[in-house]
């Protein structure tokens, strides 16, 4: 789920940001670290699921900011508000079965 969410928000980067003025800049800001932690995350690094969560909290911050203030380009925040609430999700999720899970019994 995590490598969807985190391809879905890259795609959803590049064709927010296609006609903007400031194109390179929010390419770099936006879509690069998140083909980072994708490409991270494919080769199985624990370390850029943590950062992609991380990341995921500015984009999520991001979202909503926009959908306030911008209602033009509300369509594209909501969904990178849904995106990033995946990214959290998926990349807590180990952590929180870790935690939560069922417990093994002792080894006899």
């Amino acid at each position: 789920m995590l490598i969807v969410a985190l391809a879905a928000l890259a795609l959803l980067y590049a064709f927010w940001f296609r006609d903007d003025k400031y194109r390179l800049a929010a390419m770099l800001v936006f879509a690069l670290p998140t083909l980072l932690c994708l490409t991270g995350v494919m080769l199985g690094s624990a370390r850029a699921a943590f950062w992609a969560g991380v990341l995921a909290l500015f984009w999520f911050s991001h979202g909503v900011m926009v959908a306030w203030s911008r209602p033009a380009e509300a369509a594209q925040a909501w969904a990178e508000i849904a995106l990033s609430l995946a990214v959290i999700t998926a990349s807590s999720w180990p952590g929180l079965r870790a935690r939560f899970g069922r417990r093994r019994p002792p080894a006899p």
